[in-house]
């Protein structure tokens, strides 16, 4: 049966940084002109949460402000990140098409499964010709629990597969890959952190690093790739 790996997005696959601050800026000053904000853009605030989903994240970085206000922020920030994408204002992390290229070249079927919103998704993976590769990007959207582990679940359960890893840089994706029995292999890339890598079963600072790591693995009966039940 054929190996499959489900990589994480934000931090992981994609670059947000590059974008994060010009489109949260933007955000940001949307909620100055309605006068409901006076301050500087929380910005190292947002990036010690990056990766947590969307709504959460305006109850984070606007704990006294209306969800009215809140859902207009979601709105506007996810208008402008698709906007800065479709500019070519970020970039994808080095390699990933290389690595896309070795993984499908080698029978490994590539899934996203992310804490991102559809559309903005789907915005990164049009601009970067992703499918190519990938044979489908999943979103929290789809999930009522705002779960990675429900999301990555819902992945196994879809293509009925049994043999896969979960590849992304937060605690999130590494218990997405623990609550299904995966290996959980953590990415030490911008946003990651000590403490949560340390519950990862494998770290790797460059995804080239998946073309010597992968076949190690799957050497005799250590291979962790089975879904442990």
């Amino acid at each position: 049966m054929a190996q499959s790996l489900i990589f994480d997005m934000d931090g992981t696959l994609f670059q947000t940084d590059q974008i994060l601050e010009l489109s949260l800026n933007d955000a940001f000053d949307f909620l100055r002109s309605l006068g409901k904000w006076d301050t500087v853009t929380p910005i190292q605030k947002y990036r010690a949460i990056m990766g947590v989903p969307l709504p959460e994240v305006w109850k984070i970085l606007l704990p006294n402000h209306s969800n009215e206000i809140r859902e207009k922020m979601d709105a506007y920030f996810l208008e402008r990140l698709i906007a800065n994408i479709n500019q070519g204002k970020g970039a994808l992390y080095p390699h990933v098409q290389e690595i896309f290229s070795y993984l499908r070249k080698h029978d490994y079927s590539i899934f996203i499964a992310s804490n991102g919103l559809s559309d903005y998704l789907k915005a990164i993976v049009s601009f970067y010709q992703l499918d190519r590769w990938v044979t489908e990007t999943f979103s929290i959207q789809q999930i009522h629990s705002l779960n990675k582990g429900d999301l990555v679940n819902t992945i196994l359960k879809k293509y009925g597969i049994q043999q896969a890893a979960v590849v992304g840089d937060r605690l999130s994706d590494i218990n997405a890959a623990k609550d299904n029995g995966l290996l959980a292999i953590g990415c030490h890339f911008d946003f990651a952190q000590e403490e949560e890598l340390a519950q990862a079963d494998v770290v790797i600072h460059d995804l080239i690093e998946l073309k010597t790591l992968l076949p190690e693995l799957k050497k005799g009966d250590s291979f962790l790739f089975s879904r442990q039940t």
